[in-house]
């Protein structure tokens, strides 16, 4: 016999019971940035391995370890996209959306980065990507942050902490990165592996760094901040003001750089202690010069990418997918005139109330084997249409949730009981969502 061949390792499939919740959480994010004028592009899995050797740098962990790279017949070397940005700055510059113009987009879908899998850390996994361009003040890098915050508020998400740090300009960066490598060099024997690889190539990621034999070393490093010109410091303090004003609680992280090179000035993070070592579930920040990186004409730009598994768990960690993805009603019929006006019925019922998760019985069987799968179904009511309710033009409309008589509803009827009993199923849904923020 065969061997099952099995999903890809750190590569996951999304099963239908948790189909729901990522529905919920792609709609309400959807809603959000529309309402904030964003319009969504979408951009190929693959493109040229050049367009993130180019933006993200050849010295970083992503090209360097972690992405997936072949080449096709041509001989064209080409990546699965590890990160969303580069693609949607190289759609922008192809199809002439950037130069001279004000672009508010967003995109969504599956990343790929060889990494070792643990939990909320995958081989595939999916992002949801806002991108701002053509607009260089902080006002900006504020709103893209409120959208965040909102976000939290809309999917019911507590106790997340924003932490905000600048990278300065590159030239600003420059006269930092010169003073941390001469501090790091002084003290080489205290390096890790990554680190010592990394003190010529790219020495503020070993800010970055999570080992905490090298934590003393970090705290005591040259501080970025020190070095940021005045129009640099504006920028970043008319963005604290601007969070304070709003009400957004966020702590200065100076030791917050990116893992990747194209950022410059804002820079920030989401994280929780709710999801063990992979606590960042959005990260974004301001890369102006990315796009003239690129092949494209100088385009300021910002934006951010929120880690779909991570919210996800989050999610399911608050309870919010109580109820998502259950049909509302489930019909039983029982009699074959009954099963053949049934599917007519149910068809007008759809029409009628166009929100309504209706589950028809198909394939026959008794009331009571009807009626234990209607109620494995989750749903909320049982209709049920037998002969004798189709011969007096009524359904029996049966709770299968909480409590509540079982009744008869007239046929023309049927559709405004379950538009009335819909329409409390939401506002009572909506309400346990506020009670979890």
């Amino acid at each position: 016999m065969a061997k099952n061949i099995q999903a890809i390792r750190g590569m996951h499939d999304i099963l239908p019971a948790q189909t729901p919740l990522w529905q919920f959480l792609e709609d309400r994010v959807r809603s959000v940035l529309g309402r904030y004028g964003y319009n969504e592009i979408r951009m190929p899995i693959v493109e040229q391995t050049e367009l993130f050797k180019r933006s993200i740098g050849e010295v970083t962990d992503i090209v360097e370890k972690e992405m997936y790279t072949f080449e096709d017949r041509n001989g064209d070397s080409l990546t699965l996209r590890p990160e969303g940005t580069a693609s949607c700055v190289r759609a922008g510059i192809e199809h002439g959306l950037l130069f001279n113009q004000v672009q508010r987009l967003w995109y969504q879908g599956p990343m790929f980065r060889h990494e070792r899998p643990q939990k909320g850390r995958y081989r595939q996994f999916h992002q949801i990507g806002v991108e701002a361009f053509g607009m260089t003040g902080p006002d900006i890098d504020l709103e893209l942050i409120l959208i965040t915050a909102r976000i939290w508020r809309e999917l019911g998400l507590g106790g997340l902490e924003l932490q905000i740090n600048s990278l300065g300009t590159a030239e600003e960066r420059v006269i930092y990165r010169d003073k941390l490598v001469a501090y790091l060099s002084a003290h080489q024997e205290k390096l890790d592996e990554d680190s010592l690889r990394r003190l010529n190539s790219n020495p503020l990621r070993i800010l970055d760094s999570k080992n905490p034999e090298m934590r003393e070393l970090i705290a005591d490093a040259p501080v970025l901040a020190d070095h940021l010109g005045e129009e640099s410091r504006s920028h970043f303090e008319t963005l604290c003001a601007g969070l304070d004003a709003a009400g957004v609680a966020y702590v200065i992280n100076p030791r917050l750089v990116r893992g990747l090179d194209y950022y410059a000035r804002t820079v920030f993070e989401w994280v929780t202690d709710r999801l063990g070592a992979q606590g960042t579930v959005c990260a974004g920040g301001r890369y102006d010069g990315l796009v003239d990186q690129l092949g494209g004409r100088a385009t300021p730009a910002a934006g951010f990418a929120m880690g779909m598994e991570r919210l996800i768990a989050l999610l399911e960690e608050s309870g919010v997918e109580e109820g998502l993805g259950r049909p509302h009603a489930y019909m039983v019929l029982v009699g074959e005139e009954p099963q053949r006006q049934g599917m007519q019925l149910a068809e007008r019922l759809r029409d009628a109330v166009p929100d309504l998760r209706l589950l028809l019985h198909c394939g026959g069987g008794s009331f009571k084997s009807q009626f234990k799968k209607a109620d494995r179904s989750q749903a909320r009511y049982a209709v049920v249409l037998g002969d004798e309710e189709l011969a007096r033009g009524v359904a029996g409309i049966k709770p299968l949730r909480g409590e509540g008589e079982q009744q008869e509803i007239a046929l023309d009827e049927l559709a405004g009981f379950l538009q009335k009993n819909l329409a409390r199923d939401i506002s009572e849904r909506d309400a346990n969502e506020d009670d979890v923020i």
